[in-house]
């Protein structure tokens, strides 16, 4: 049997990291993943999918990840149950976090990298290095491109 789950989408609120009364940290936080698919004339649908941490994985998803941040993570669906002050009977379903993932730009949180860039603050000296240009064929022709004869075995 499996219980495998990887997801990608955006954190929904800032996760707060917490300590068990053993002393073990944690974290709670929903992540927003958008459906692929959606019906003609309709809006695209999004799950909020609720996410638990625990130890070191909970530490860093705290230090590193906020609001809006685009994440990615593997892990395993986890059931339970428990009784409000109500006595009503709640069910719950979380993802138990088993590995993070970065997958969008790195925040420029005052650090100096951001994508193709990258600075240094040494004495009124800086150092910038930005990708080289996308090339682009919007205005290419026939004789950009080798014909291939369909008659002889292709080389791959």
């Amino acid at each position: 049997m499996m219980n495998i789950v990887t997801l990608m989408g955006r954190l929904t609120a800032d996760p707060e990291l917490k300590t068990t009364n053993s002393g073990l940290s944690y974290c709670r936080f929903s992540i927003a993943v958008d459906r692929d698919f959606t019906k003609q004339g309709e809006e695209k649908q999004t799950d909020f999918i609720n996410c638990v941490a625990w130890d070191k994985r909970a530490e860093f998803i705290s230090r590193y990840f906020s609001k809006g941040s685009l994440i990615a993570l593997k892990g395993s669906i986890r059931t339970g149950s428990y009784t409000d002050n109500s006595g009503n009977k709640r069910y719950t379903t979380d993802v138990v976090i088993d590995n993070v993932y970065f997958t969008g730009e790195k925040k420029d949180s005052g650090s100096s990298y951001s994508r193709g860039s990258r600075q240094t603050s040494e004495s009124n000296s800086s150092y910038r290095q930005d990708p080289a240009p996308a090339p682009s064929y919007s205005s290419g022709s026939d004789n950009d491109f080798d014909t291939i004869n369909t008659d002889e075995d292709l080389p791959f």
